[in-house]
C-alpha cells in the first residue's frame, strides 16, 4: 500500500488507544488507522522539514517517505521504556528522511544549505531535537483541536473559536452569535475539557 496522500491539510486509557493505533498500523490495509496517523502527524513532519531547510516539494516528499518508513518499520518499534519513546522514534525516522532529501541535491545546493542552516538535520543534532520538541507541542495542540471540532456542533465550536482562539470578549461573542453569556462560558469549559483530554491521549509517553 503505497498511496500518495494529498496534503490538506477518548478512551478511558489514552495510552491504550495509542498502543492500539500503533498495532493497527502494521496492517497496511487498515485505511482508517493510516488516515488517523496521517492527520495527526503530517503537519509536524512537514513543518520540521521546512524549518530544516527543505523546499515545499522536498518537505512533502519527506512526509510521504516518513509515513512509508513508519509503515515498514512499525513492527520493529519496541515499547520497552529503556529503548525510547514513539515520539523519539518518529523524530529519528523524519530526520533520516530529511537527510535523504538533502543528499539528493546537487553539490552546490548542498553546500549552500549547510551554510544557511548549519547542521540542524545532522544525526544527533540538538538543534533538530529542540525544533522537533517545539513543533511537537504545537502539532499536538492543533491535532487535538481538529479532533474536537469534528465531535461538536459547528455553532458551539464557533463560539469556542471566537472566544478562546480569537480571544474576543465574552459579551462580544454572545452578542455577535446571539447567545447568552452563560452559554459562552459553558461551551468554553466543555470544549476546553475535551481538547485537554485529546492532548493527553496524543501526548507522548514512555513505552
Amino acid at each position: 500500500m503505497r498511496k500518495t496522500m494529498a496534503l490538506p491539510l477518548p478512551a478511558h486509557n489514552p495510552l491504550s488507544t495509542r498502543y492500539s493505533l500503533l498495532s493497527r498500523l502494521q496492517n497496511w490495509d487498515d485505511e482508517d488507522s493510516w488516515k488517523d496517523f496521517f492527520d495527526t502527524y503530517w503537519r509536524l513532519i512537514y513543518s520540521v522539514a521546512l524549518k530544516a531547510g527543505l523546499t515545499e516539494s522536498e518537505a512533502q516528499e519527506v512526509v510521504q517517505e516518513t509515513v512509508i518508513s513508519v509503515a515498514k518499520g512499525i513492527h520493529k518499534f519496541q515499547r520497552d521504556p529503556a529503548k525510547g519513546s514513539f515520539r523519539g522514534w518518529l523524530r529519528n525516522v523524519t530526520q533520516w528522511r530529511i537527510i535523504d532529501q538533502l543528499r539528493k541535491r546537487s553539490p552546490g545546493e548542498a553546500d549552500e544549505t549547510e551554510q544557511d542552516f548549519g547542521d540542524i538535520a545532522a544525526p544527533g543534532s540538538s538543534d533538530l531535537e529542540t525544533l522537533w520538541d517545539k513543533e511537537w507541542q504545537t502539532n499536538i495542540f492543533e491535532a487535538a483541536i481538529d479532533r474536537v471540532k469534528r465531535k461538536v456542533k459547528e455553532e458551539h465550536f464557533q463560539i469556542f473559536h471566537l472566544h478562546v482562539l480569537k480571544q474576543l470578549p465574552v459579551a462580544e461573542v454572545a452578542q455577535t452569535l446571539g447567545v447568552s453569556v452563560a452559554q459562552v462560558y459553558l461551551i468554553k469549559h466543555r470544549i476546553s475539557a475535551m481538547i485537554k483530554k485529546e492532548i493527553q491521549g496524543l501526548e507522548d509517553k514512555p513505552f
